[in-house]
């Protein structure tokens, strides 16, 4: 059994941030990373783009080689956590290895959410979690097959983008009417569907698969749910994400109804000895009535400072707004803030200019904001977004306003007037 001190389950973004807020906090003591990829921790949101076409793959490393060195930071891949002992403050390994822990941090991730249909381990399905997920899928598309992507969520869509970059066949399928409308005004959403029409896609929109059969030369024939069948040499499923939060379940941590481990403000769960970050952590925000999980590059970030800075007793940093970005082929969306269905969006510039954005407002206060290649804008009016109070739209949506000077003449005595 090893000596006791800090204890990170999982190797990815959370818990390569987390540790090295730690040792920037001057935390001394032994510090133990287990995760179960061979790799050191690394960047996923470029597994779904660069990684699949760019000529030489790019560096994914979250801290250099150097932290790795100086850090005395111990990092076992390639290891499975089977048990957390809450009682016994300890984790066990599938190879029975034992860890004591002072504080232990969860930040597992999550798992992509499978078909029964199209399991993992079919020669011709593709699931784009992991790196080595990402560079399999990366020597189909050398092939310029027959693509069909399930799911145009996020990650579907990068990848359609990616693979039809490569030269291939694309068809994208999905089970609602509409792109991405539970996260884009729908003005955002027609302009992603036109775009990938454009570049070639064929987009199957209200479809669901309810069978797969493999033919002899080996390619797919799928069914959807409304009769239609389509063959195609290679399949992408990328229909969401479950929280990898089984070992606090089995533990008797508190657990989100929705899924992910329960944190506070402070992203610890309900063992105080016990913090949970980034993909399988679940946390009440503003304006939301229930617990949320947010899975984006920022939350994992920020979550990870949050937790080491609590496990030291440090000063905790009020939450942010929560912002994520994707890069649709050679085009920039960010968001700003969360959606919610009674908002009511304005927009300022033309998305038929590619070039747009997006406020989502309650009663004038914004709330949302979506930008389609207009990140610098997004960032000069965001004061606005964490004020919490009315603002004048009418000059937002004229084409001459500039925002920046807009976004400082929305000063709180000016709102008040409204």
């Amino acid at each position: 059994m090893s000596s006791a001190g800090f204890a990170i389950v999982g190797a990815g973004q959370s818990a390569a941030v987390a540790a090295r807020t730690l040792r920037e906090y001057g935390y001394g003591g032994p510090i133990t990373m287990l995760g179960r990829e061979p790799h050191k921790p690394y960047e996923r949101p470029p597994l779904s783009k660069t990684v699949l076409v760019a000529e030489q793959e790019p560096p994914l490393e979250v801290l250099p080689n150097e932290f790795w060195s100086h850090s005395n930071i111990h990092l076992l891949s390639g290891s499975s956590v089977v048990a957390l002992d809450v009682a016994q403050q300890n984790l066990r390994l599938a190879n029975g290895q034992v860890f004591e822990y002072e504080k232990c941090l969860l930040a597992t991730g999550g798992e992509a959410r499978t078909l029964a249909c199209l399991p993992p381990s079919s020669d011709r399905v593709h699931y784009v979690r992991t790196l080595d997920d990402a560079r399999r899928l990366r020597a189909a598309l050398k092939r310029s097959p027959q693509f069909a992507i399930l799911g145009g969520g996020f990650l579907g869509l990068e990848i359609a983008h990616s693979a039809l970059t490569a030269g291939a066949s694309v068809t994208v399928l999905e089970r609602a009417v509409t792109l991405l409308d539970r996260f884009v005004p729908p003005e955002v959403s027609t302009w992603i569907e036109s775009r990938l029409r454009q570049r070639g896609a064929q987009l199957l929109l209200g479809a669901s698969i309810s069978a797969a059969q493999s033919l002899e030369e080996g390619r797919l024939r799928l069914f959807t749910d409304a009769g239609a069948r389509l063959e195609v040499d290679e399949v992408v499923v990328a229909i969401g994400l479950s929280p990898n939060d089984t070992l606090g379940r089995q533990a008797g941590l508190s657990v989100a109804p929705g899924g992910g481990v329960l944190v506070d403000g402070n992203c610890r769960t309900s063992n105080e000895h016990v913090f949970a970050s980034g993909d399988c952590a679940s946390q009440r925000r503003r304006g939301q009535t229930l617990p949320t999980r947010l899975e984006s590059w920022q939350n994992a970030n920020e979550q990870a400072r949050t937790a080491a800075a609590a496990m030291l007793g440090a000063p905790v940093t009020t939450q942010s707004l929560p912002w994520f970005w994707t890069d649709q082929g050679s085009h920039n969306i960010q968001m700003l803030g969360l959606p919610a269905d009674d908002l009511e969006y304005v927009r300022h510039g033309d998305p038929a200019n590619a070039k747009a954005l997006w406020i989502g407002h309650r009663h004038l206060v914004p709330v949302h904001g979506v930008a389609l290649n207009a990140g610098a804008e997004l960032r000069a009016i965001r004061p606005l977004f964490e004020r919490e109070q009315p603002v004048h739209l009418q000059d937002f949506q004229l084409p001459t306003t500039n925002l920046r000077a807009w976004a400082k003449q929305m000063q709180p005595e000016a709102a008040a007037s409204l």
